[in-house]
């Protein structure tokens, strides 16, 4: 079982911003900015292209609407997506606020607080639509 999978079934915390019946978003607590928040599909599968297509897609979809969220709460040049699936296995997107390509490189990571993780997730919850 996946520390994703552990996630989805509250065995571990999480800063939810957005959860339906087959996806969860949550912010990255090693982010490479502010609100980067990760997205995956509750059903447990290693890698991207070995999700049927409908969970393929209904993942893309949830991660176009958390994106908006995000947009609407963290000042970017945009939203960057990244899907590279080596740290967890289990897929992921990556949704990264950025202002530069450097932003997407996974060198870099915000440290925030325990409060700052809460008031992002809080903020770009109330934008998911």
């Amino acid at each position: 079982m996946s520390i994703f999978t552990k996630i989805v079934k509250g065995e571990i915390p999480s800063y939810k911003i957005a959860e339906d019946n087959n996806y969860y978003a949550f912010l990255d607590i090693y982010p490479n900015a502010k609100g980067h928040t990760l997205v995956i599909p509750k059903q447990e599968v290693d890698k991207i292209f070995d999700l049927d297509m409908d969970t393929y897609t209904g993942l893309m979809q949830f991660s176009y609407r958390v994106a908006k969220a995000l947009e609407k709460t963290i000042s970017c040049e945009r939203i960057g997506m990244s899907v590279v699936g080596l740290e967890v296995p289990h897929v992921h997107v990556h949704l990264i606020p950025i202002k530069g390509m450097s932003d997407m490189q996974f060198i870099k990571k915000e440290k925030l607080s325990k409060e700052e993780f809460e008031t992002i997730a809080e903020q770009i919850s109330a934008n998911f639509v």
